[in-house]
């Protein structure tokens, strides 16, 4: 079930890259309902503007919004004391992808900070790298690399978030302006990319 203050969230994660300058990519967005268990989430990606369509650098955000903060939510809208307040789980994945190689790990981790600053006092601490390989097929063509390096955390939503979900805006705007900071951090690392693929006439 939809929430008010996670409409707000998902508004305000929109309105805090794109002020940042990033581009979405649309086809990537997901807005999905777990049916058995209802949790929601959202999903979406950004790029710096004028990246290729697919990109090939780009952020991939998660936001979970689980049945129990659904639950301490509405708990706290009629007025009652929840055992613990609502929470978010987060995911921001750094991906390049369309590489013409295995690609060095350390370039990228010494670009990426530790951590990433998001809402409450619980950063999101980065985990390690993921090198994808698809393997060519008889064509001879060499193998398409990607990496990945993801942070993942819960985020609580204290009081003065849940009273006013429209300060969201402003608490999220520094995640944007950093995320747009570290997408242009990797643009500038020297990766060696496939050649972009003609669209088909």
């Amino acid at each position: 079930m939809l929430d008010h203050v996670f409409t707000q969230l998902v508004g305000s994660h929109r309105h805090a890259f794109e002020a940042a300058l990033l581009q979405r990519q649309a086809v990537e967005e997901r807005f999905q309902v777990d049916v058995f268990l209802g949790d929601v989430s959202f999903e979406t990606s950004y790029s710096l503007p004028g990246e290729e369509r697919p990109a090939r650098i780009r952020v991939d955000t998660s936001l979970d919004w689980p049945t129990w903060s659904q639950t301490a939510y509405r708990s706290w809208a009629i007025g009652e004391e929840p055992d613990e307040l609502p929470e978010v789980l987060v995911e921001i994945a750094f991906r390049v992808q369309g590489l013409a190689g295995i690609p060095e790990v350390a370039p990228l981790i010494e670009v990426l900070p530790d951590k990433l600053e998001v809402l409450g006092d619980e950063p999101l601490v980065r985990g390690s790298a993921t090198i994808e390989q698809v393997l060519p097929d008889d064509s001879g063509d060499s193998p398409e690399c990607a990496i990945e390096v993801s942070y993942e955390g819960s985020c609580q939503l204290d009081e003065s978030l849940l009273e006013n979900p429209a300060s969201l805006d402003d608490a999220l705007a520094p995640l944007g302006r950093s995320v747009a900071s570290v997408l242009v951090r990797i643009g500038d690392l020297p990766f060696a990319f496939r050649p972009a693929q003609s669209p088909p006439t």
